[in-house]
């Protein structure tokens, strides 16, 4: 079985993100890169499936020269090799963009599976993986907290506010998965060393037949207008208890319409 991880490098959670105001999008240099969190799951259930069925795990990612450090770590989880798609002109592109790219690399890999994490922490859009299998012509299995993989149908439980949905479709097919799927495993060292020399392809614009013009902000079907830095915190009010802490408080939250 052949399968084709989706991975984005994004700017870490824990510190603070910032818009450039050079054309308003995301200043990627403006805190550290990592692997956006649910991919890591992505990882992970795709490197369960080949233990279970054989075959190949292959990482996909569109993004900067930096994503490398990324694609460097899912190798050393256990993925056998990497795809890097790279180009200066891809600055900006929106999601749909960025299916039609991905849509276009995927056409030089075999792959029986498309695995991505449900969402990325830099945009919580969660369209990509719909938009991706609709430009494939293939199904879409979304929202999986267990995949199970039989000959050529894959079957997926999607969890609801009662229970799952059980959804089935046949391969080839794209997959979205949840953080209640499974537990990222740590690299190893052994993994380390090895996937510093595992294979990483980069494909550019014109590898994959595509020009600047259909890519990048001017591409893009959704822009920020304006943006502005939120407004520092005000200091709080402080309620010195003096026999009336109590009145004090109520009269606080009726002032702000909380009571």
């Amino acid at each position: 079985m052949n399968i084709v991880v989706l991975m984005k490098q994004v700017p870490d959670t824990y510190a603070e993100r910032k818009l450039n105001p050079a054309d308003n999008t995301l200043d990627r240099d403006a805190s550290d890169a990592v692997i956006n969190e649910i991919d890591e799951y992505a990882i992970e259930e795709g490197l369960l499936l080949k233990e279970a069925h054989g075959g190949e795990v292959t990482i996909l990612t569109m993004g900067p020269d930096r994503a490398t450090e990324s694609l460097r770590k899912a190798l050393s989880m256990g993925a056998d090799k990497a795809v890097h798609v790279v180009d200066d002109a891809l600055h900006g592109s929106c999601a749909i963009t960025t299916a039609k790219v991905l849509a276009k690399a995927l056409a030089t890999i075999e792959y029986d599976l498309v695995i991505a994490g449900s969402e990325a922490t830099d945009s919580r859009l969660s369209v990509v993986p719909a938009l991706l299998a609709e430009a494939l012509g293939v199904p879409q299995l979304s929202g999986a907290r267990k995949v199970q993989v039989e000959g050529s149908t894959v079957t997926i439980e999607r969890s609801t506010d009662t229970g799952y949905d059980r959804v089935e479709g046949a391969t080839p097919a794209v997959i979205s998965v949840v953080e209640k799927i499974n537990e990222p495993r740590y690299p190893s060292f052994k993994g380390i060393m090895a996937a510093k020399s595992k294979p990483v392809q980069s494909l550019s614009l014109a590898d994959l037949g595509m020009s600047p013009d259909e890519v990048g902000l001017g591409a893009s079907t959704t822009t920020v207008e304006s943006f502005q830095e939120a407004p520092p915190r005000s200091a709080g009010t402080i309620v010195k208890d003096e026999g009336n802490g109590g009145v004090a408080i109520a009269e606080f939250l009726a002032s702000k319409k909380l009571i």
